[in-house]
């Protein structure tokens, strides 16, 4: 868990790294509010997989004490 908590600060600190340029077609989206549609689903993305990755871990695990 350690692991996963580590990968996440450091992936979120480097998206600042990325947003230093202004792009037109962001600003056009901002302006039409369909941004938040965007983070929406990139959010409702990224949770899905963080999901399966844990009950992947958690059926491992089973797997392995089974062993």
């Amino acid at each position: 868990m350690k692991k996963i908590i580590s990968f996440l600060v450091v992936l979120l600190t480097s998206f600042n790294l990325f947003a230093q340029e202004e792009v037109q077609m962001a600003d056009q989206m901002r302006a039409d509010g369909k941004i938040w549609v965007v983070v929406g689903v990139i959010a409702i993305v990224f949770v899905g997989i963080i999901a399966y990755l844990v009950l992947l871990d958690r059926k491992i695990s089973k797997i392995e004490k089974g062993l």
